[in-house]
């Protein structure tokens, strides 16, 4: 299957590196992606839907079946491209994200000389970075890049309920299915967008926010679970 992996904000295609290896050793095609615009001062001006238009315009060039992997943010990508070519996504992998309602943005975040840059750790609640060790978190902090400003902030825009009929995973972090819905509950939006998913499960990986740094050979190999 040919397998497109979208990095959440700041994280460019090698985010991927290490989950990369295993799909291909399943018999995969893998695509993992930079974003337009991310490490970039010269685009700004681009969001969210050119964002899908990327992830889109990489459907277009595969031949046969897609499956879309979104982290984090990179989730309303994946679910907006799914939306845009519902026909041809046999598969869509959400890493401990889900898939957004219509209007949904991803986060706000402060915006600095007209770019989004990466926050730090410390922005982040402890569980979500908890199994990342020092050295992984200077790594990684060194090869973010900022993303265009309006990115985090603009709508989501869906509307072909096609989308719902695609076979979804989850592959959430610190939450089993029960408490997932438990906790979608609190926001109607995101709970009708789950409900309304024909066909969804839902792994509990046991990590933080990045299993793709702390975790990869697991989550690997539940993505290639998730595609069998």
């Amino acid at each position: 299957m040919q397998v497109i992996l979208i990095p959440g904000l700041w994280l460019d295609a090698s985010s991927w590196d290490e989950v990369v290896p295993a799909l291909r050793s399943a018999g995969h095609t893998v695509h993992p992606l930079t974003l337009p615009g991310v490490g970039s001062s010269d685009e700004s001006d681009l969001g969210l839907t050119d964002w899908i238009a990327a992830v889109v315009e990489r459907i277009d060039d595969c031949d046969g079946p897609v499956a879309l992997v979104g982290h984090s943010g990179g989730g309303n990508v994946a679910w907006g491209a799914a939306d845009a070519r519902p026909d041809r996504i046999a598969h869509a992998v959400f890493v401990d994200t889900v898939p957004p309602p219509p209007g949904a943005e991803i986060s706000e975040f402060p915006i600095v000389d007209g770019v989004v840059p990466f926050p730090g750790w410390d922005s982040f609640d402890e569980p979500d970075v908890a199994d990342l060790d020092a050295p992984v978190r200077k790594r990684w902090a060194e090869r973010t890049g900022p993303v265009p400003r309006r990115v985090p902030t603009d709508p989501v825009r869906l509307a072909d309920a096609r989308r719902h009929r695609i076979p979804v995973t989850v592959l959430s972090g610190s939450a089993d299915e029960a408490t997932l819905r438990a906790m979608l509950a609190n926001w109607p939006p995101f709970a009708d967008e789950f409900a309304a998913i024909e066909n969804v499960r839902v792994v509990e990986l046991g990590s933080g926010h990045w299993p793709q740094f702390s975790q990869p050979a697991r989550l690997a190999a539940e993505i290639v679970a998730a595609l069998e």
